[in-house]
Order: C-alpha cells, then sequence, then structure tokens
C-alpha cells in the first residue's frame, strides 16, 4: 500500500496517510477539522525492483552474446596460452628419444 501526502488549503498542515490504492482521497484535515485537503504528488517514491530479469544486460540478444564471448576470448591474457606452450616444450625435452640406450638398471651384471 502506498503513502500518499496531504495539504490542507485552509490552515497548511502537511502530513502523510498510509493508503490503499483504492481508497478515496481524504477530505477532512485532521489538524482544524476543515474539509480542505488536497492530495499531493510525493516525489520521493519510486517502484524498486529486486533480483533477476529487470535488467537491460538479462536480455540481450544471442548476437550480442557470442559477440561479447568472442571479446572475452580474444582479451584473455597471453600469458596463459604461453605457459601451456612451454609445458609442451619441457615435457618433450625431458622424454627419451626413440632408438636412444636406455641406461642400465642398478645391480644388474654384465653378461646376464
Amino acid at each position: 500500500m502506498p503513502t500518499y501526502e496531504y495539504r490542507c488549503k485552509g490552515c497548511g498542515h502537511e502530513f502523510e496517510e498510509f493508503q490503499s490504492i483504492t481508497a478515496a482521497p481524504l477530505k477532512k484535515c485532521p489538524s482544524c477539522s476543515k474539509a480542505r485537503l488536497e492530495r499531493l504528488i510525493a516525489t520521493g517514491s519510486a517502484v524498486m525492483f529486486k533480483g533477476g530479469g529487470f535488467y537491460e544486460t538479462d536480455y540481450r540478444s544471442e548476437s550480442y552474446k557470442k559477440a561479447a564471448k568472442a571479446d572475452a576470448e580474444a582479451a584473455k591474457p597471453a600469458s596463459d596460452s604461453a605457459s601451456k606452450d612451454a609445458g609442451k616444450s619441457s615435457d618433450a625435452a625431458s622424454k627419451p628419444r626413440a632408438g636412444a640406450s636406455k641406461p642400465a638398471k642398478a645391480g644388474a651384471k654384465k653378461g646376464d
């Protein structure tokens, strides 16, 4: 239920009244008891939407979402891909090459 502001044209008394939207405006001033009240347009009230679904970005088109995803992927730091490539080259360097001799096991005798 909204809060309405009233002002008496007779005595100048101003007050707020908590009323239903369908309720008739008050006419009688509680201060001077004259039927000279007028309902004012309040400046402090506003409709507040909370939760998902009320923001402009919640209803973006599919083409916008695809373009934003492509921009985000392009903006990723190059260091991530460079470190992955560096890891691959170091793994390859540590692996033995085909045809290379394997080191002998400890305790193995020649001729066995």
